[in-house]
């Protein structure tokens, strides 16, 4: 088995004036991303997963400096065609996995029935899923969706991305229709900037990060959207 290849990953949260600054500059030294629409964006729509423990959540809390989770992920209206991905952490590096999962496997292991999917897969990804499902009682825990703009320096493999109008929901029920309510994870008009490399990122890209102004940070949209819904229903309960 080839060993796992991890990318750095740097995050920063800004205010939406600062990273539309930014963006004008790497725009004219990087590309836009290929899969994007028209306006050069892309809805994406994730469905987290932890276990009984919320183990996910607290290791994101307590700082661990190795950790991983689930998600299931759609892009635009199209959630006829999703991915099962296992992202690990160690520290500031990352490593993603993925798969293609079906609408009938999906609701396979939403209804309780993950070990028949288990069967009738191949993939071993999606064996591990439906493993930790049974053993460790993974179950859906919140929904994360968010716009998102990437550009990309193809000879280096460097991405970056800018993430807008990050928000939660709990109806767990309509993740497939995208019809849910949604509660915004970070203040108004703040927004997330994503770097991701492999073993160099080239000076001039560098450059245009590095100021007084972005401020690198070590956050989880997943986290996020957790604890925006849990202030959501304390807020609702003093209603």
């Amino acid at each position: 088995m080839a060993p796992k290849k991890y990318r750095t990953e740097w995050k920063y949260c800004e205010e939406e004036a600062d990273l539309l600054a930014r963006k004008q500059k790497l725009m004219a030294i990087l590309e836009r991303d290929s899969h994007a629409g028209e306006n050069g964006k892309y809805l994406i729509h994730s469905l987290y997963f932890d276990d009984y423990k919320d183990t996910c959540a607290r290791e994101n809390v307590a700082g661990e400096g190795k950790r991983f989770k689930y998600r299931i992920r759609y892009y635009g209206d199209d959630s006829h065609h999703m991915w099962l991905e296992k992202k690990e952490k160690k520290n500031n590096y990352c490593h993603k996995r993925q798969c293609p999962i079906s609408t009938a496997e999906y609701l396979s292991i939403l209804n309780g029935n993950p070990l028949k999917v288990f069967w009738s897969t191949e993939d071993q990804l999606l064996k591990e899923f439906c493993i930790d499902i049974v053993t460790k009682r993974f179950l859906p825990k919140v929904i994360i969706s968010y716009e998102r703009e990437a550009f990309v320096e193809v000879i280096t493999n460097v991405r970056v991305t800018f993430d807008y109008n990050v928000a939660a929901s709990d109806e767990i029920h309509r993740f497939l229709d995208g019809d849910y309510l949604k509660t915004p994870v970070l203040e108004r008009k703040k927004h997330i900037l994503e770097v991701k490399f492999d073993d160099i990122l080239p000076s001039y890209i560098k450059a245009v990060l590095q100021s007084n102004i972005l401020m690198q940070q070590s956050f989880s949209k997943y986290y996020l959207g957790r604890a925006a819904i849990q202030e959501k229903k304390k807020f609702n309960k003093t209603m």
